[in-house]
């Protein structure tokens, strides 16, 4: 793999991290500004629109940019955005400094992907995409749990303050390691909107939303249903999540491998299984070691599913797939979103703490069922091309009709 994947990796760290660290800091940050804990939650809940926003606006700003300037441009925001919030001097600007920083998140995904996915041979595409994607998966082992032990012990403006120097070494690291590569002569702005016409485009952002959305629906309430179902004690929470985050990097790297072989066989397994495990996660929540093993298995199939859907965002929206690539990063993030307003439904009508569990194990079954008719429309159209291609003048016209 090229040395420019580490680049791309560095700042998907990053980016990762100040994403999820927050979650950890929130008591501290509520606790500086005077402000209470679901105000304080708005850091989170920002961040998240921002990126759903911010892919396709900032994609769309860089139409004129090479890939490699708007990757470090992106980059120089998020550490704008992280330095903003750590020397905030009031809670209204450091959600400014969080929307800032998340503005890059989305595009900085979408357009690595393009970038990544072009620094290797064609059967290597989702791997390579997986391996920038290692950088935010690892993120949730290593950045996000050091960065709530820095904020709770040093203080909170401290972690964004590294936050934002790691920022610093991924822009310089894509500036020294990532190649010139200047946009395809011809492909405008009409071009990548054009692409969301494609039915297959639409059916795999639908995948994202609804597969990862499947993940969070659980993993959003993990706290509570571990310490008052499982009978965790609350510090055991943050090693909980930490074994989900090695199941992630796993299930990337996994998923990046398998889907340059069988991109959407890999598709099936890796959905199916989701939805499986969500199901039995309402059983294996009242076991701590069961319930460990099972929130591993989620981080994995779940994370599994990344770089197939990635990929299959770049090649249906073939030619000019940068906007659709930023804008199906956004699609996580509202999948989470929507997850964890679902699971909070369910909590509040007294179904219980296990109860996001088969919201998500729905969500799963219902991507895996538009896996199934995006491949069955795929087979069809085929067909069809092959018909008219090879088939009787009076073939030919009946195969355009239907």
């Amino acid at each position: 793999m090229p040395l420019a994947l580490l680049a791309l990796a560095i700042g998907a760290f990053g980016i990762g991290t100040t994403e999820f660290v927050i979650m950890g800091l929130l008591p501290e940050v509520a606790g500086d500004f005077g402000v209470s804990i679901p105000t304080a939650g708005l850091l989170v809940t920002g961040y998240a629109l921002g990126v759903v926003l911010g892919a396709p606006l900032m994609t769309v700003l860089g139409t004129k940019v090479s890939r490699k300037r708007m990757l470090m441009l992106l980059m120089g925001l998020f550490i704008a955005g992280n330095l903003l919030s750590a020397v905030a001097p009031v809670f209204a600007v450091m959600l400014i400094g969080r929307v800032v920083a998340s503005l890059a998140h989305g595009a900085f995904f979408g357009i690595g992907s393009v970038v990544a996915a072009d620094l290797v041979a064609p059967d290597r595409k989702a791997g390579a995409i997986a391996m920038m994607f290692t950088g935010l998966t690892v993120a949730n082992v290593i950045g996000v749990p050091l960065g709530t032990l820095v904020g709770q012990h040093v203080g909170w403006r401290v972690t964004f303050g590294i936050v934002a120097a790691l920022g610093v070494v991924g822009l310089a690291g894509i500036a020294k390691l990532v190649p010139e590569m200047p946009r395809p002569q011809g492909v405008h702005l009409r071009h990548e909107l054009a692409a969301f016409r494609n039915a297959q485009v639409l059916l795999a952002m639908a995948m994202t939303v609804l597969g990862f959305g499947g993940v969070f629906a659980a993993i959003t309430y993990i706290a509570p249903m571990m310490t008052h179902v499982a009978g965790f004690a609350d510090g055991s929470v943050t090693w909980l999540l930490v074994l989900f985050g090695l199941g992630m990097v796993g299930g990337n790297l996994i998923g990046g491998k398998f889907a340059d072989r069988a991109l959407m066989p890999m598709l099936y397994a890796s959905l199916g299984a989701l939805a499986v495990v969500l199901a039995l996660f309402t059983l294996t929540a009242h076991n701590k070691i069961a319930a460990a093993v099972t929130i591993s298995l989620i981080g994995a199939l779940g994370f599994a599913t990344v770089p197939p859907l990635q990929k299959r965002v770049l090649d249906q929206a073939h030619g000019a797939p940068t906007l659709a690539s930023a804008v199906n990063i956004g699609a996580f993030n509202l999948g989470n979103a929507l997850s964890a307003w679902l699971g909070g439904l369910v909590i509040g009508a007294g179904l219980g703490y296990t109860a996001p569990n088969w919201v998500g194990a729905v969500l799963a079954a219902a991507a895996l069922v538009l896996a199934l008719l995006s491949a069955a429309l795929e087979r069809r159209d085929t067909a069809r091309s092959t018909l008219v291609a090879s088939g009787t003048p009076a073939e030919q016209r009946a195969a355009v009709r239907h």
